[in-house]
């Protein structure tokens, strides 16, 4: 939390801030949730606070989705990148990191962010673009791996639709090695 303090000896925080605990309270309770006295009130400061930072509350919503997007778009850069040869055990990588290792917090972050996204046009062109880049980097990581576009696509889709989905899901009740479901998984994406 970026914060700083003034002559008074008050905490005057950051927009970043103001964004850290907005992107808390989506998680917590939806776009709903993000209200400016709401936000204070977790942050321990007054809405004058706010106003310093954001004209108003759709400022701060359009902050939120900015956010999300650059670090969704930032991380499936950062996990589709390997070196030429190296395309295998990256799609294996990507498959077991998006499976094991998303945090709770942050699938409902993404899973509050698409319900926001079925009603407001400004959400849902920020998901799509997300998706389109999620999709893209995927198909182009199978790609250089040897697949040919159509088959590149499909596997892009398997992948994500195994990665929502598993999450939506207490998988481990179904399978009593889920490690092993997993791994066998991982090789029927990776073909």
């Amino acid at each position: 939390m970026s914060a700083s303090h003034d002559g008074s000896g008050r905490t005057q925080l950051g927009r970043e801030a103001w964004v850290d605990a907005a992107i808390d309270a989506l998680a917590e309770n939806g776009v709903g949730g993000i209200r400016v006295e709401t936000v204070a009130k977790a942050l321990k400061v007054t809405k004058g606070s706010f106003y310093w930072h954001f004209s108003n509350r759709d400022d701060l919503l359009l902050a939120v989705l900015e956010r999300w997007k650059d670090g969704r778009i930032k991380d499936i850069i950062k996990q589709t990148e390997c070196a030429p040869g190296a395309e295998r055990a990256q799609i294996e990588h990507v498959v077991a990191v998006y499976s094991v290792g998303r945090s709770r917090k942050g699938m409902r972050i993404e899973l509050a962010v698409r319900d926001w996204a079925s009603r407001d046009a400004r959400a849902a062109a920020t998901v799509r673009a997300v998706d389109a880049t999620r999709f893209d980097l995927a198909r182009k990581l199978f790609e250089r791996y040897g697949l040919s576009p159509q088959q590149a696509s499909s596997r892009s889709i398997l992948v994500y639709a195994y990665v929502f989905g598993q999450s939506l899901m207490d998988c481990e009740k179904f399978d009593t090695d889920y490690a092993r479901a997993r791994a066998d998984i991982a090789a029927m994406i990776v073909g």
